[in-house]
């Protein structure tokens, strides 16, 4: 049975009611909450909406779409700030339609805006041969961090994967590596002649010296105690590389491994190839790279082509 007719602010009064007294909510989230349904009770009212079931669906997506593009009153939001606004006025209309307020839900099938998909950071090549050669020290711990990082872009290899290699999983031979991804998969990756030569001479020159302090651990990388190079430790690496290359992008754990997958599609790899070298389980999570190609080589044509900027 639905209840008489109830205007918007009663409605929205009766919901924050509701979540003080029965769900509990903190009162920085209330206040949150007050103010995106007080935004949408102005939105309402200055388009003669006045009585809860008097919204539809449609009320709601245009309500969503001012808040992405301002209306006058208001300016646009962030996506993620209008998602969160959307979310207090779902609530509103799902505590309405329960309460026997309205008949329906109307803003049950209208979503929050995804947000902006965040392309991965990767460093052009020359900038990623100026972090490989600042790890260009000769002693032990300069040995071991050329040949982390030049693995790491030479196989595409996670932090995680390449401090977890232990010795019997490369093959400086073959010039292959056996790494273990997310899940457990492993899968058997390449690895490039510049990586190979720095693997070996981490291996017959420095490790060695590394292992003895340590209690003979199979881990391919060690630590100045001979223990397992731990992930925290190979951040660090990357870290201090990069500020002795003086590279002022942001550099992160995965910056190599983003690079590597750019600079294959660059160089025109396949991405079901590039997606078997990442181990992906899905083909589209290695799509992204490609948006970072086309990127680049619409900026080439936009500087280029006599036409591009009609």
């Amino acid at each position: 049975m639905v209840a008489p007719p109830l205007s918007v602010p009663d409605a929205v009064r009766g919901y924050l009611d509701h979540l003080v007294v029965e769900r509990g909510v903190a009162d920085n989230t209330l206040r949150s909450y007050r103010r995106d349904l007080t935004r949408y009770t102005g939105y309402l009212a200055r388009h003669d909406i006045h009585q809860l079931n008097g919204v539809t669906e449609a009320v709601v997506t245009d309500f969503l779409a001012s808040l992405r593009e301002g209306d006058g009153e208001n300016p646009p939001l962030a996506t993620s700030s209008a998602a969160r606004t959307l979310v207090a006025v779902r609530g509103l209309h799902k505590f309405a339609t329960l309460d026997g307020v309205t008949p329906t839900d109307v803003a049950r099938e209208v979503h929050p805006p995804a947000p902006p998909r965040r392309l991965p950071k990767a460093l052009p090549l020359d900038r990623v041969e100026r972090l490989l050669e600042a790890c260009g020290r000769d002693d032990p711990l300069g040995l071991r961090d050329r040949a982390l990082l030049e693995l790491l872009y030479s196989t595409g290899a996670r932090i995680s994967e390449a401090v977890g290699l232990d010795l019997d999983d490369v093959d400086l031979t073959g010039r292959a590596a056996l790494l273990s991804g997310k899940g457990g998969k492993q899968r058997m990756v390449p690895v490039g002649r510049p990586a190979v030569a720095a693997l070996d001479a981490y291996r017959v020159r420095a490790r060695p010296g590394l292992a003895i302090r340590g209690r003979g651990t199979p881990a391919l990388f060690l630590n100045a105690r001979g223990g397992r190079l731990s992930r925290q430790s190979a951040w660090t690496v990357l870290r201090t590389a990069a500020e002795r290359a003086k590279i002022t992008e942001p550099v992160s754990p995965h910056t190599l491994r983003h690079s590597f997958a750019t600079h294959l599609l660059e160089g025109g790899a396949d991405v079901r190839v590039v997606q078997e070298l990442l181990g992906h389980a899905s083909v589209t999570t290695t799509q992204v790279y490609t948006l970072v190609t086309v990127d680049s080589l619409r900026e080439v044509y936009t500087l280029a082509h006599p036409r591009a900027r009609g």
